[in-house]
C-alpha cells in the first residue's frame, strides 16, 4: 500500500477525481503491474495497472490488487473499475480509504458478490492525499480555502488603500504555487472592481499549464476587467456564498480558494463554509486600514472560531499561517 500511495501522489492534484494508486501483487509477494490516475478523462488507477499487465502480457488471475481508494461501480468518462478487476480474474481487494461519493461507491459489496475477497486496510498516507476531496465528497461542495496576506498587526492594505506588496517575493510565489493546484479562485465584485487582478496561476514567474477557473460572486457589474480575459471566468450574480460554491461545484471543482477581501471571506466564514485557512503575515505595523476578516457577529472569546493542525511555516521575513476550521472525514 506504501507503493499504491507513492503512485497515486504523482496524479494531479486539480480536478474532480481524487489521486489514486493500484499495485497487483501475485502469489509470492511480486509486483505484477503499476498504475495511478493520471486525471479526469484518463483511466482509472485500477484500470491503468491491469493495461499495463496486458501490454506486459502477465496474466492477473488469482492477484492481489492493493488500491489506495475503494474502487468505483458506475460509469463516468470510464467504466466501473469493480468490474474491470472482477472480470480479469483478480481474487483479493485490499483498499485504505472508503469511497464517500455516493455515485461511485459501492466497489466493495459487488467485489464481494462476485466471490472477490475485498479487505479495508485503513492507510494514514492515502487518507492525507485525498483529505480535500474527500471533505468536498461528504459535504457535496467544494472544500473552501480562505487566503489573505496582512501586517502583523492583521492590516490587508494600508489606510490610503495601497496594499502591494505586503508579502515579499517568496510568500507571493508560494501563493501562486497554491493557486496552480486548485480547482478555482473565488473573489467578489468589489475586489475585482477596486483591483482589477488578474488570477493567474504563476509559479516561479511561469504561467501554470493549469490555470483555476476564475469565479467572481456578486451583483456590481465588472465588466471590462482583467478577469474576463477569457471564456476561464464565470461571475454568479449573488452575494450568497453557498449560491457561488454550488456554480463551482457543477463546474466540477472540489478545492477553492477565496482571494477577496474582507466582505466574501467574512461572509464565508459566517456560514461555517471555510475548512482551511492560509494567512500570510509579514513583519510590519500600519495600525490602520482594512482588516482580513470583519463582522463575524462574536461577540466574547467563548465563541471565536479556532483552528486545528496548525501549521506554521517560514517564507523568506514572511511566515505562513496554515489551519483546519472544520473537522473533515
Amino acid at each position: 500500500m506504501d507503493r499504491a500511495v507513492q503512485l497515486a501522489a504523482l496524479g494531479p492534484a486539480h480536478g474532480p477525481n481524487p489521486r489514486v494508486g493500484c499495485v497487483i501483487v501475485g502469489a509470492q509477494g511480486e509486483t505484477l503491474a503499476e498504475g495511478y490516475h493520471q486525471g479526469a478523462g484518463t483511466p482509472h488507477a485500477e484500470a491503468a495497472a491491469l493495461a499495463a499487465a496486458h501490454e506486459a502480457g502477465v496474466t492477473v488471475a488469482g492477484a492481489t490488487a492493493y488500491v489506495t481508494l475503494e474502487p468505483c461501480n458506475h460509469t463516468g468518462r470510464t467504466g466501473p473499475c469493480a468490474v474491470a478487476l472482477a472480470e480479469a480474474g483478480i481474487a483479493r481487494v485490499v483498499y485504505a480509504v472508503p469511497d464517500p461519493n455516493p455515485t461511485a461507491a459501492g466497489g466493495a459489496a459487488y467485489l464481494t458478490g462476485q466471490g472477490i475477497t475485498v479487505v479495508l486496510a485503513p492507510h494514514e498516507g492515502a487518507h492525507a492525499l485525498n483529505r480535500r476531496w474527500l471533505v468536498a465528497m461528504a459535504r457535496q461542495r467544494p472544500y473552501v480555502i480562505a487566503k489573505w496576506a496582512s501586517t502583523l498587526d492583521g492590516r490587508t492594505a494600508a489606510a490610503d488603500g495601497t496594499s502591494f506588496w505586503i508579502t515579499g517575493e517568496e510568500a507571493r510565489d508560494h501563493a501562486h504555487h497554491v493557486r496552480a493546484d486548485v480547482d478555482a479562485i473565488v473573489v467578489g465584485t468589489g475586489t475585482v472592481a477596486t483591483d482589477d487582478p488578474e488570477l493567474s496561476a504563476r509559479p516561479k514567474g511561469v504561467e501554470s499549464p493549469h490555470q483555476p477557473l476564475r469565479l467572481v460572486i456578486g451583483e456590481r457589474d465588472t465588466s471590462g476587467a482583467k478577469i474576463w480575459r477569457d471564456a476561464q471566468a464565470v461571475r454568479v450574480n449573488s452575494r450568497n456564498p453557498s449560491v457561488g460554491l454550488q456554480e463551482a461545484w457543477a463546474r466540477e471543482c472540489r478545492v477553492v480558494l477565496i482571494e477577496g477581501g474582507a466582505t466574501i471571506t467574512s461572509a464565508f466564514l459566517r456560514e461555517g463554509l471555510v475548512d482551511e485557512v492560509h494567512a500570510y503575515i509579514a513583519p510590519a505595523l500600519l495600525g490602520d486600514g482594512p482588516t482580513a476578516v470583519s463582522g463575524l457577529g462574536i461577540g466574547t472569546m467563548a465563541n471565536a472560531l479556532r483552528g486545528a493542525d496548525v501549521v506554521v511555516t517560514r517564507l523568506g521575513a514572511d511566515t505562513l499561517v496554515t489551519l483546519t476550521l472544520t473537522e473533515g472525514p
